[in-house]
């Protein structure tokens, strides 16, 4: 067992955890790990290599799934250098800056993943109730705005949590919850007032995980009357298959997200494991999920992704 020290005001670091009751299979839970970040890393790269190599794929629609999947990619590459060391080599150590660092970035990859679907809805609505003006409202200098307005949206509402955090002591074992940092695992060591980051955790609740999917249903709900006011039934089924992958993309996120929240608010006493299911899920499903989804219910993704394989393996 990791001894950890106590009543330590000031941590030089903090301690992760694995798998709750299954620390003697570490080596075997590794395994699908390690393949699910695979997946994740070789599914987001292969559909960004396609998509910039690609010039028909040069469009509004590809240009949003390119940051998705470049959210994804660093979504799976800030929780991976913890993840799997402590799976395979027991490393449970991490270092005070090291561990903000990594709440910084996957809280804020997490966000963006969020922003990045709302954009997509956005992109959706116009091509489909304002097909005529597509081209002219989404062009690249807006669509490079809307990324830059994502990132600095993201950056700006993770920073004040850590400023927030970082002033407070921390006590205790400096025992995590997770094999990764999460704002809400380390507020709980805190041995002072919270309020403030509650005030605030709850103010970007509101913000991601409350806002965004109610823009987004939002549009779709304006999608659905310009579909179902002027369409045939043909067009109508072809506009819905259009949106499928983004309405799976968007359950994929939020499903797990809110799941994760609820968790943490209101069943703090579960059990352990619970937790760790939860939050590996939240993490892990959108980076696996949405190359897939793509790639499945895409035809253009699918035929770029087909023209980087050699051809002497397409016969």
């Amino acid at each position: 067992m990791y001894q950890v020290p106590n009543n330590t005001q000031d941590p030089s670091y903090f301690i992760l955890t694995g798998i709750p009751g299954f620390e003697a299979s570490h080596i075997w839970i590794s395994i699908p790990f390690c393949c699910l970040y695979t997946i994740s890393i070789m599914g987001n790269t292969t559909i960004l290599t396609a998509i910039f190599t690609e010039t028909s794929l040069h469009q509004p629609m590809y240009q949003f799934l390119s940051m998705l999947a470049l959210t994804d990619l660093g979504l799976t590459l800030t929780t991976l250098p913890t993840v799997m060391p402590l799976l395979w080599f027991n490393v449970q150590e991490i270092s005070f800056e090291a561990c903000f660092a990594q709440i910084f970035f996957i809280h804020t990859f997490s966000f963006m993943e969020s922003s990045v679907l709302l954009a997509m809805a956005f992109n959706r609505y116009v091509a489909i109730c304002r097909p005529l003006h597509y081209t002219s409202i989404l062009t690249s200098e807006v669509i490079g705005k809307i990324g830059v307005a994502i990132l600095c949206r993201c950056v700006l509402t993770v920073l004040p949590s850590l400023f927030l955090l970082k002033r407070l002591p921390f006590c205790g074992s400096h025992l995590l919850s997770h094999s990764y940092c999460l704002h809400q695992d380390m507020i709980r060591l805190v041995c002072a007032d919270i309020k403030v980051n509650s005030w605030y955790a709850f103010a970007l609740l509101l913000l991601i995980i409350v806002l965004d999917p109610l823009l987004i249903v939002l549009s779709y709900a304006m999608i659905l009357r310009s579909v179902l006011g002027v369409a045939s039934v043909v067009e109508r089924l072809r506009a819905f298959n259009n949106c499928l992958s983004h309405i799976l993309a968007v359950l994929v996120l939020y499903v797990p997200m809110v799941g994760v929240s609820m968790t943490h608010r209101f069943a703090k006493h579960a059990s352990p494991l619970v937790h760790v299911i939860m939050a590996s899920i939240y993490l892990l499903a959108p980076p696996v999920m949405n190359p897939i989804i793509y790639s499945v219910k895409t035809k253009q993704i699918r035929q770029g992704i087909l023209r980087l394989l050699p051809q002497g393996n397409l016969h």
